[in-house]
């Protein structure tokens, strides 16, 4: 019999690798922060002798869901400004706030909000951008999720740096610090092709195939955007970027309700991942991401909440279930993104697209034992026929009960175990505080 640290039992696994797959009456052994085996129970009963044994009769296991674009410090500007469209929320409330208030504590405070928020949604893994990268990858490694540290970089100064230049080399110093961190994964991160001129995008192409990690930008958000460029420059952004390079599986392309046809064609050409953040982008009335085309075209889509000011939640549960069914609807096709497709582009998809799939994405093992519990006992998901398909069309967030990360247990039972959740309630009450004095003296 083999030692162990560690044996799940559920009454379900879904692996998402192979595909659609759903083992029952299975368990998951996990050594050293491993996979080391997905086998029947009573097989892994004779196999394995574990230091802690969980036995979840009512349960489905899940890969850690993977929110791919997010600005997690954000969540202390949550319902700030609402109900308006993208540039006058953005030009108007959200950058004379960010200009007032974010700082190192503002980036610290919020993201271990959005960190107890996530983790308490089933997410081991987000992909953010915002500034401070430095002081949300500390925060979010010890508390122990995995994240994606965007390196920001844009041409205007803030209170994080004056100019292209020195978000850069901010970039090469975090990149010294972080490059072989176990939990904390790095991808450039300049903002958008409106905010990010020609010289510095050509300086990040460059270093990301020297370090070898993604580029995460926001592109094609809105038909303004786009409109503005053409007025400006002559052409449509993701022109631009082609004609710069940047169109490669490197690339990941957030929102993209924008799209011709020709262009659909050419992210599929140059491999191009793709962030769909469906709720954002109904919210502040942007416009509808064409998955139905891009899937089918081989775009690799993954998914994101996009950050809670425009949200307003950090909810990966729901957006799986947003996606599918704006997919449905949009191309009057009940068979687009079924649930297994569903979950996995809350999974693998996102992973591929953050180039750690070789880490996380699924319970194959030798991956990362990123794995999540959901509880499917209850009212709201009986009578059981299908847990896949229950997991996306019924089940909510305040379902999932315990969250592993790299084998470390981060929620038991709904309880957070690496984070204070008093601290954190009391410091998001005095930064709520001091933001709405402030907002109500500027728009008197």
């Amino acid at each position: 019999m083999q030692s162990i640290d560690t044996l799940i039992f559920a009454s379900w696994i879904i692996p998402v690798e192979p595909a659609g797959v759903i083992y029952e009456h299975h368990a998951v052994a996990v050594h050293e922060g491993q996979i080391l085996a997905i086998v029947p129970s009573d097989q892994a009963v004779r196999q394995f002798s574990a230091s802690i044994t969980y036995r979840l009769p009512n349960h489905v296991l899940i890969p850690g869901l993977i929110n791919a674009h997010t600005h997690a410090a954000m969540t202390l500007l949550r319902g700030f400004a609402d109900d308006m469209p993208l540039h006058e929320w953005l030009t108007n409330w959200i950058w004379p706030a960010e200009q007032a208030w974010v700082s190192e504590s503002f980036v610290a405070d919020g993201t271990r909000l959005a960190v107890a928020e996530m983790l308490r949604g089933g997410v081991t893994c987000f992909n953010d951008m915002y500034f401070f990268p430095e002081t949300m990858a500390n925060v979010a490694s010890k508390a122990g999720i995995r994240s994606v540290a965007g390196l920001i970089v844009i041409d205007f100064p803030t209170t994080y740096a004056q100019n292209a230049d020195e978000y850069l080399q901010k970039a090469q110093a975090m990149y010294e610090q972080f490059k072989d961190h176990p939990l904390v994964h790095l991808a450039f991160a300049p903002h958008a092709p409106y905010t990010v001129s020609d010289a510095p995008l050509e300086k990040i192409k460059t270093l990301s195939e020297d370090w070898q990690i993604p580029i995460h930008i926001h592109a094609h958000e809105t038909a303004k955007e786009v409109e503005d460029a053409v007025a400006l420059l002559g052409e449509r952004p993701l022109s631009r970027l082609n004609k710069l390079g940047l169109l490669s599986p490197r690339l990941l392309g957030v929102h993209m309700t924008q799209l011709r046809n020709e262009e659909i064609d050419l992210l599929a050409e140059k491999g191009v991942n793709i962030a769909y953040c469906p709720e954002s982008n109904m919210k502040l009335g942007s416009g509808f991401c064409p998955v139905h085309k891009l899937t089918a075209a081989g775009v690799n889509v993954a998914l994101g909440t996009d950050g809670s000011a425009s949200n307003n939640d950090l909810d990966m549960l729901a957006e799986m279930r947003i996606a599918a069914l704006l997919a449905k609807g949009l191309s009057k096709d009940a068979s687009i993104i079924p649930a297994s497709e569903a979950l996995q582009m809350a999974t693998l998809n996102g992973a591929k697209a953050l180039g750690i799939d070789h880490i996380t994405g699924s319970l194959v093992p030798g991956k990362a034992a990123d794995i999540v519990a959901i509880d499917m006992q209850e009212l709201e998901t009986q009578p059981m026929y299908n847990p896949l398909s229950h997991l996306i069309y019924a089940v909510g967030r305040d379902k999932v009960s315990d969250v592993w990360v790299a084998g470390k247990h981060l929620l038991k039972s709904r309880v957070l175990i690496s984070l204070d959740l008093h601290e954190i309630k009391a410091s998001t009450t005095a930064w709520r505080n001091k933001i709405i004095s402030t907002a109500k003296n500027a728009h008197q």
